[in-house]
């Protein structure tokens, strides 16, 4: 972070799946990790990441916390939120990123696997990917941009200040596609 500059504070939803590293990978982009709990949580974030794991248990405890209304308020107010495996799901099915996708389509946990992408706005190389029960992204609307596919599939999108992967980079100790999240804000 530049001298002078705000202390960035985004938050990283924190029901279940993969917070521990997203929460390391915000720390060491210099920027202040939130753990998003509760609806009053929300308050006062620079952008929100909503990290893989069980879609169907994710989507549903922020339903019961009330997170669910309010991250999608907060996005279509505009913040900045990226999504990962899991969370690119629930950005799609709660109408915020104008995506389809189709749920563990690359296999089960067993047929996990790691590759390399590129995405040309991602500089230093190919940026290694682990994907994990990943969803396929079906269909990339209008709105939205790919950014990376892997055997002809988009694997990375954006659409404004929403960035969503169907694979895992906070498990890879790189930590490009965050800094790319947030050099977006």
């Amino acid at each position: 972070m530049k001298s002078g500059k705000k202390q960035l504070r985004i938050g990283v939803l924190d029901m279940q799946g993969s917070v521990e590293e997203h929460v390391e990978s915000l720390r060491r982009a210099g920027v202040t990790p939130v753990r998003v709990k509760t609806v009053a949580d929300l308050a006062n974030l620079d952008g929100l990441i909503m990290p893989g794991g069980e879609s169907t248990t994710i989507g549903m405890l922020c339903k019961m916390y009330g997170l669910r209304d309010g991250i999608v308020a907060a996005v279509r107010g505009g913040m900045p939120v990226y999504g990962t495996c899991a969370g690119a799901i629930l950005l799609a099915k709660w109408g915020i990123l104008d995506i389809d996708v189709d749920r563990n389509a690359y296999g089960s946990q067993i047929e996990s696997f790691d590759t390399e992408i590129t995405c040309s706005e991602i500089s230093g190389g190919p940026v290694r990917a682990i994907f994990i029960r990943a969803p396929r992204f079906t269909r990339v609307g209008k709105k939205a941009t790919v950014l990376a596919e892997h055997m002809g599939d988009p694997v990375l999108v954006r659409q404004d200040r929403i960035l969503a992967s169907s694979f895992h980079p906070e498990l890879t100790g790189d930590d490009r596609v965050h800094e790319y999240f947030l050099s977006h804000l």
